[in-house]
């Protein structure tokens, strides 16, 4: 009995473990690119540069999904410090928008009115290449019309995302310099943040329906399918883990059920003979069951969440970010998903009590008083 409530109790909270840190990996991945590209991209349907059309972006903002949004221009440029050069694109976007992932200083400085600040925030991985500290002078080049076109900049902040790709890549600007440089008052696209437990699928549709014909509005997962496929194994692979931890519990939970009843043989016989119905004593042995399932549930309860919530609050486990993305082992724990781990488990586990109770009625009375 004491080994099949510590199985049961190590399934149920391997079973708690799996939801909290898959459901962390998955909305801890995904936020990091919602909060770099935002949930939904507006550009043209052919990818050139759009006008900023007051009367359309009044429209989207009407939609309660929307919680903002932000014109954004991208431009490929090299940055010069010292001696070395990096490749790298500029990333152009109000100076009034919250930088993510800032690490160091303290971001944009609040500008005058039509004013274009010659800052720049750089990812912590250039940083590093380039031996640039906050607060040095950049160089940036830029190929325009032919011609190149430099500017100097002040590092303000130094940012990591966790997202190689990202940071490797990304240095972001004012949006007004970009326009400067290329002439004109014209935007790539817009980043649109979405309020949280919006459908990005639903928005998405109704933003299309009152856009302009040249204009296409695109899930950010459309994007970069390569990382939302990658988060959405992990469901699969969630799936296959509890599939095989409630399998290892019904085994368990079967196999003692049935050795309780062998080792009370003669004690079945005794009082089938006077008289007790089978209903009787299968309540008998669904009574013991009952302790093993509801004592075991209760341990592993205890077990998954103190264990959850002792990562969330320490983050004692540590993963390789390179890989993952993510420095520390999210936990993201659903009061809905812990609900039905344990109502899902008892049925279960009373469904598989109910199996062994069936051979009850196959025991001769005489034969089990003799058993011994």
């Amino acid at each position: 009995m004491r080994l099949s409530i510590a199985a049961t109790a190590i399934s149920v909270a391997a079973i708690l473990l799996t939801f909290s840190i898959v459901n962390g990996f998955q909305a801890t991945v995904a936020n990091k690119v919602y909060q770099f590209w935002g949930h939904i991209r507006v550009a043209s349907v052919s990818g050139e540069p759009i006008e900023q059309d007051a009367n359309t972006l009044a429209a989207f903002q009407k939609n309660p999904a929307v919680k903002n949004m932000s014109p954004f221009v991208s431009q490929s440029t090299v940055l010069s410090f010292e001696q070395d050069i990096e490749g790298v694109v500029a990333r152009g976007i109000p100076a009034s928008t919250q930088i993510p992932f800032l690490r160091k200083g303290k971001g944009w400085t609040i500008p005058k009115k039509d004013s274009i600040l010659n800052e720049i925030i750089i990812s912590d991985n250039i940083a590093k290449k380039l031996n640039i500290q906050l607060g040095a002078t950049v160089r940036l080049y830029f190929l325009n019309t032919g011609a190149v076109q430099q500017r100097k900049l002040k590092v303000v902040g130094i940012y990591h995302s966790g997202i190689e790709e990202y940071d490797n890549q990304f240095v972001l600007l004012d949006i007004l310099l970009l326009q400067q440089l290329n002439n004109n008052e014209l935007v790539e696209g817009y980043s649109i943040d979405l309020n949280e437990n919006a459908s990005i699928e639903n928005t998405t549709t109704a933003l299309q329906k009152i856009m302009p014909e040249n204009w296409v509005a695109t899930s950010i997962k459309n994007y970069y399918p390569q990382i939302f496929d990658w988060i959405g194994v992990q469901t699969i692979n969630r799936n296959v883990t509890i599939t095989i931890m409630l399998i290892v519990a019904i085994i368990n939970l079967l196999t003692c059920l049935f050795i309780i009843m062998l080792e009370r043989i003669t004690m079945i016989g005794t009082l089938t003979a006077l008289g007790a119905s089978q209903n009787f004593i299968r309540k008998i042995f669904l009574f013991q069951a009952s302790f093993i399932c509801w004592t075991g549930i209760l341990l592993g309860t205890i077990i998954g969440l103190g264990l959850s919530y002792l990562q969330a609050t320490t983050g004692w486990i540590q993963m390789d970010e390179s890989a993952y993305f993510i420095k520390e082992l999210p936990i993201k724990m659903d009061a809905i998903q812990i609900i039905s781990v344990l109502i899902g488990t008892a049925i279960i586990s009373y469904i598989s009590f109910l199996l062994p109770t069936l051979w009850i009625k196959k025991i001769s009375p005489a034969k089990a008083i003799q058993f011994d």
